[in-house]
């Protein structure tokens, strides 16, 4: 019980084990993964594209997006095509069906089984994903997703907790220890969220990959208002205006 989170309205836990302790008690679950899948789902959902996640970065992919007469992004971050790049979906059009295998956001996802009501969350929708949770449910767990090691580990990631934080800036109720915590680093960072995103070990990984501008798009902040909601196995937008 010590690991749920119960007695606390506002909840966050990393990765797998958040999804496994607080989903089960929780009306509303936010997978942040900021400089990848969080952020790429929300772009393509604002053009109108509909975002199946997928776990697998395998053949598995290609079958499932036939089975389902999607498209299927790339394995890899790539400039060219539908990827992980957040770059590569500014202009994705309305209506087109895209699987986005993902072994953190998309495995996040898909791990909760319908427990709670899933949304996806970033900087650039924060107000509006926490709005938009905030009417649909008491109970709301943040997941920050972070990163793996090569051992399989979980490595934190400050961009993930940062975006959790964004979140929960805008969240209302009795907030947990590890809420605060994220809640402090994203307010240690706002007024530098380009420099923190650009310094952190993934954001420096991706400059020197020549993917900057994927940095800059996932640091934008609170411009967008569309709220990626996961429901038949696909992200769609919900609009939800800001106060």
């Amino acid at each position: 019980m010590f690991f749920k989170q119960a007695e606390f309205d506002i909840r966050c836990e990393w990765s797998e084990q958040g999804i496994i302790n607080l989903a089960p008690t929780s009306d509303v679950l936010i997978v942040v993964d900021v400089l990848s899948f969080s952020t790429c789902v929300e772009i393509a959902n604002n053009n109108g594209a509909i975002i199946f996640p997928y776990q697998w970065k395998n053949r598995s992919a290609l079958d499932y997006a036939l089975s389902i007469n999607a498209q299927l992004a790339s394995h890899e971050r790539i400039a060219n095509g539908y990827s992980l790049s957040p770059s590569s979906l500014v202009n994705i059009p309305a209506n087109t069906r895209l699987v986005l295998p993902s072994p953190n956001g998309a495995s996040l996802t898909l791990a909760v089984q319908q427990q709670a009501q899933v949304l996806t969350g970033c900087l650039r929708n924060c107000e509006a994903v926490a709005n938009f949770a905030q009417q649909h449910g008491k109970r709301i767990s943040v997941i920050p997703a972070g990163e793996k090691w090569n051992d399989g580990s979980l490595r934190i990631a400050v961009e993930d907790m940062i975006g959790a934080g964004a979140i929960l800036n805008y969240l209302q109720g009795r907030f947990s220890s590890e809420a605060k915590a994220a809640l402090a680093v994203f307010q240690s960072t706002k007024d530098a969220l380009i420099t923190s995103l650009e310094s952190c070990i993934s954001g420096k990984e991706l400059i020197a990959r020549g993917f900057a501008q994927d940095v800059k798009l996932s640091a934008a902040y609170n411009v967008s208002e569309c709220v990626p909601i996961f429901n038949q196995n696909a992200y769609t937008k919900v609009t939800n205006s800001i106060s």
